[in-house]
C-alpha cells in the first residue's frame, strides 16, 4: 500500500431474495461510493439475494415441512452462478465505476448446483473475477443452507490500493484463517458479516490490533417489511421488525474506528486510509514479520489447487 486510498462500506438493504433487483440497488450505491472518491466499494456478507437470518432459517431443520423447501428453493433460484451472468454483472458495475469491488453472495456452481456456499467475490477495475473465497465453515443455523468452503481463496491479492482480503463473520474466529491472510501480508482486511451484536465489535478490535491493517466491516440491514408477501416463511418473520440491525464500521491498524458502527439504518461509511498508519503500528508488532517465529511455529494452507 503505497498511497492513501478512500474506502466505502456499504451498509445496505438488499432486495430481499431478487437477484437482479438487489444488483441494481449494488450498482446505484456503488455509483454513489465512486462518486465520493471510493477506490474500495464493499458490501456485507451474503449481501445478493439476502443473508439468510436465523429467524426464519432455522426453519429449514423441518424435515418435510414444504414451506422450508419452497424457501430454500427460492433462495437457490436467486443465488449467484460462478460464473455467470451475475457476476459478469458485478465485473461491469466495476469496471463502469473504476473501483475495486467486494460483493457478499450465495453462490451456486452451475456445474454442481445440489450445494450453495457462502462466498465473498473480489472484482477489480477492469471487471475480472481477482478473488474468490468461500466461507470454511457455516456457523449454526447456516449450515442448514450452506456447504463448507475450502483453501482456494484463503490469501490476499496484490493490488494497486493495497493488498486485500478478507473472511466471512464467525470464521474470523478461527485463529489459522486469520493467519493466512496475515502471512500473505494483509493490508485491508474485509470482514463481512451478518453478527450485528456489540460483542462482534470487540473482535474487530481484535482483528485491528492483531493483524495491524485497516479493517472493512460490512454488516447486514435488513426489516422484515422487506420480505415479499409471498415468502414461504413469512410466518416466522411475525412480530419482527429488524431481522438485522447493521453495525458497520471501518477500523484503523490501532482498533480506533475511522467511521461507524452504524445501525439501525441504511448508509455508507467513508473513510481515508493512510499507508503511513500500517509502518507506524507495525512497529511494534507484525505478526507475520518481526513478532512471528518461523522456526518454531508454522501454517498450511491446503488448496485444492494444490
Amino acid at each position: 500500500m503505497r498511497d492513501p486510498v478512500t474506502v466505502a462500506c456499504a451498509q445496505i438493504e438488499p432486495v430481499v431474495l431478487d437477484r437482479e433487483r438487489t444488483l441494481d440497488r449494488l450498482e446505484e450505491r456503488t455509483a454513489e461510493a465512486a462518486a465520493a472518491g471510493a477506490g474500495l466499494v464493499v458490501f456485507p456478507e451474503a449481501f445478493v439475494p439476502a443473508y439468510p437470518s436465523s429467524v426464519w432459517a432455522r426453519a429449514l431443520a423441518g424435515w418435510a415441512d414444504p414451506r422450508a423447501k419452497a424457501a430454500f428453493a427460492l433462495l437457490a433460484r436467486e443465488s449467484v452462478e460462478v460464473p455467470g451472468p451475475a457476476v459478469d454483472r458485478l465485473g461491469q458495475v466495476a469496471r463502469e465505476r473504476g473501483v475495486w469491488l467486494v460483493t457478499g453472495v450465495t453462490e451456486i456452481d452451475p456445474e454442481r448446483p445440489g450445494t450453495l456456499y457462502n462466498t465473498l467475490l473480489t472484482h477489480s477495475p477492469e471487471g475480472e473475477l481477482a478473488l474468490r473465497h468461500r466461507k470454511l465453515v457455516p456457523t449454526n443455523h447456516e449450515r442448514l443452507v450452506w456447504g463448507p468452503g475450502d483453501g482456494s481463496g484463503l490469501h490476499v491479492i496484490e493490488t494497486p490500493i493495497g493488498r486485500i482480503g478478507g473472511l466471512i463473520c464467525w470464521e474470523n474466529y478461527m485463529p489459522l484463517a486469520r493467519f493466512a491472510l496475515y502471512e500473505t501480508g494483509v493490508e485491508i482486511y474485509v470482514a463481512s458479516t451478518a453478527d450485528d451484536s456489540d460483542e462482534w465489535q470487540a473482535t474487530l478490535v481484535h482483528i485491528a490490533r492483531e493483524s495491524r491493517s485497516f479493517v472493512v466491516s460490512p454488516c447486514h440491514f435488513q426489516r422484515a417489511a422487506a420480505y415479499p408477501d409471498d415468502f414461504p416463511l413469512r410466518a416466522e418473520l411475525e412480530g419482527v421488525e429488524i431481522v438485522g440491525r447493521g453495525g458497520s464500521a471501518i477500523l484503523g491498524p490501532d482498533g480506533a474506528y475511522l467511521a461507524g458502527p452504524l445501525y439501525d439504518e441504511e448508509g455508507i461509511l467513508y473513510a481515508e486510509l493512510d499507508p503511513s498508519r500500517l509502518y507506524e503500528e507495525r512497529q511494534r508488532f507484525d505478526p507475520a514479520g518481526h513478532y512471528h517465529r518461523p522456526d518454531v511455529l508454522g501454517l498450511t494452507v491446503r488448496r485444492p489447487d494444490g
